[in-house]
């Protein structure tokens, strides 16, 4: 070994080693678990602006005539505050299923864009990441991968997705279960102002995302425009103001060339 020392052969090898290392199972076990509490610790704030509304969603449901367990499902198995609420309204209204499924398919179209927006981080993954984050996306769960600065340019880490959307599920049911429980206990639940809590969430995931121009558009003309629908009473103005809003910023990005 001309020109290469013990010293400097030691020192090589302990790198190899080292390096090598990095991939145990029990290496990659910990990362797991480092991402997954990452991503729980992420939407935390989230999760917990959101107890107040999923308190009412459990309470509303039994205000509707749903039995306990029916109305625990509800949030186990559909796992949409807005479209809940909605649809425990046109339940305890009398309103036909078939206007509801219609109802809950056009509140929760936004979750396409979402979808269609993290396809290039998500179609990576195998078939069974793909399902399980695909039921577990909502606007919390966008909101804290949009904003990983960590994982810009990177690949989507599961793991850190994983511990965001299931933390914050259970945290949905555990907080239906409350309102469940407590509902035919509290007179008047629903005069509390816990759907503020709505409204709250929203602003707290939007507000981080108003970093361009084109943003601060599409959220002033949706705003807008949902005001004037709602005081006209027009149907699915939630769903026409995102819409305009979200056309009015990309005609503009498009036109300033913004992002370019």
């Amino acid at each position: 070994m001309s020109g290469f020392s013990y010293d400097e052969y030691k020192f090589s090898s302990e790198i190899y080693i080292f390096m090598s290392s990095q991939n145990t199972p029990s290496t990659l076990y910990s990362s797991h678990w480092k991402a997954w509490f990452a991503g729980a610790l992420a939407v935390m704030p989230l999760s917990i602006a959101v107890i107040p509304w999923g308190i009412l969603a459990g309470s509303l449901a039994m205000d509707a005539g749903l039995n306990p367990f029916e109305s625990q499902a509800m949030s186990a198995i559909v796992f949409a505050g807005a479209a809940q609420l909605v649809a425990v309204g046109m339940i305890k209204a009398g309103i036909g299923i078939t206007s509801i499924l219609i109802t809950t398919i056009l509140i929760t179209s936004r979750h396409l864009l979402y979808s269609m927006a993290m396809r290039e981080q998500i179609s990576p993954l195998p078939l069974k990441w793909r399902l399980s984050l695909g039921f577990l996306l909502t606007d919390e769960l966008f909101a804290i991968i949009a904003n990983n600065k960590d994982q810009a340019n990177k690949p989507l880490n599961p793991w850190y997705a994983l511990g965001g959307g299931l933390s914050f599920y259970l945290t949905w049911n555990i907080a239906s279960a409350a309102g469940i429980l407590i509902g035919n206990t509290i007179p008047n639940l629903d005069s509390w102002g816990l759907d503020f809590a709505i409204a709250a969430t929203f602003i707290a995931i939007v507000a981080p995302q108003i970093n361009r121009p084109s943003i601060l558009i599409c959220v002033l003309v949706s705003l807008v425009c949902s005001v004037v629908c709602e005081l006209f009473q027009v149907p699915s103005s939630l769903l026409i103001a995102s819409l305009l809003g979200m056309t009015c910023g990309t005609l503009y990005a498009k036109a300033t060339g913004e992002g370019e």
